[in-house]
């Protein structure tokens, strides 16, 4: 059962993430909840207004834990920084972009971070809408387009919402993941909505395995997916081995310094970690428990 703080957390989450959307009726359809619903859950009321599934749906597209995980700051690593700058210019100009690099560098944590302090910006992990339907109605939920219904009503709706709303951007994360004709159908997308929004693609060195991969064997539709997105792959970390290992402890001692618990040494987490951030929380969590 849903307890009343965590409600009142998912709430909380509500109102912080009601400034990304132009009105309470597109952010309440985002959400998947009725204006009214919307209304009273905004104005601080949270007994029986929604069932238990629908705060735990809520509160896990709003990122809220259910558990009380620990605080994580946002730290201005180089990967942070390279990928918040690029989803600006992307955003801002309505341009395209890829970024193909190493797991465990915070790509992620950087485009659910920005997507809650940008409007019109919405973070979508391909590898859970693997195939076109899915993608794309989990792509018009996120703006607060109507999902349901026929398909082709619901691609009509978005392709005229994201031409219509001032500098959308979409990041596609895990986007190696896509089945061939997510992919396809993300081509289409791109042509309707050219110049009016941006998006970003991102994934490990498999997106850039399976898109060099299809392209070589001339399957219809990579070369001009490719173009698109800047016909280049953007990454961070070094390519020389000794130079990638200095970065990613480095970067693991920015995210220490800034999150582990005061007169922890921070040094001695980031070289635990060997450089990987998702170590350097287990780490830090260990700490904050003892």
């Amino acid at each position: 059962m849903i307890t009343t703080e965590i409600r009142n957390r998912i709430s909380e989450a509500i109102r912080a993430n009601r400034a990304n959307y132009p009105s309470d009726a597109k952010h309440a359809a985002s959400l998947g909840i009725t204006t009214s619903v919307y209304s009273a859950v905004k104005n601080g009321q949270t007994d029986r207004v929604l069932s238990d599934a629908n705060w735990i749906s809520i509160g896990r597209r709003l990122g809220v834990s259910l558990r009380g995980e620990m605080e994580w700051r946002a730290a201005q690593t180089p990967t942070f920084q390279f990928i918040t700058s690029q989803l600006e210019i992307c955003q801002a100009g309505s341009l395209s972009g890829i970024m193909c690099d190493l797991p465990n560098i915070g790509k992620t944590f950087t485009a659910r971070h920005y997507v809650k302090t940008h409007a019109n910006a919405v973070y979508i992990d391909c590898s859970q809408v693997k195939t076109k339907l899915k993608l794309v109605r989990k792509i018009a939920g996120e703006f607060g387009v109507d999902s349901k219904g026929r398909y082709s009503d619901i691609y009509d709706d978005l392709v005229y919402y994201l031409r219509g709303i001032d500098n959308p951007l979409i990041i596609l994360d895990e986007a190696g993941d896509l089945s061939y004709e997510a992919f396809l159908e993300l081509k289409a997308l791109w042509n309707a909505t050219e110049r009016c929004c941006g998006w970003y693609m991102m994934g490990a060195d498999g997106l850039k395995e399976k898109i060099n991969r299809s392209i070589e064997c001339k399957k219809v539709g990579y070369t001009e997916m490719l173009s698109r997105y800047g016909d280049r792959y953007s990454r961070v970390t070094p390519e020389d081995g000794k130079e990638r290992k200095q970065f990613l402890i480095g970067q693991a001692l920015i995210v220490a310094k800034v999150n582990a618990p005061e007169g922890s040494d921070a040094a001695t987490i980031a070289r635990k970690s060997g450089g990987a951030l998702r170590r350097v929380y287990t780490e830090i969590e260990k700490l904050k428990r003892d």
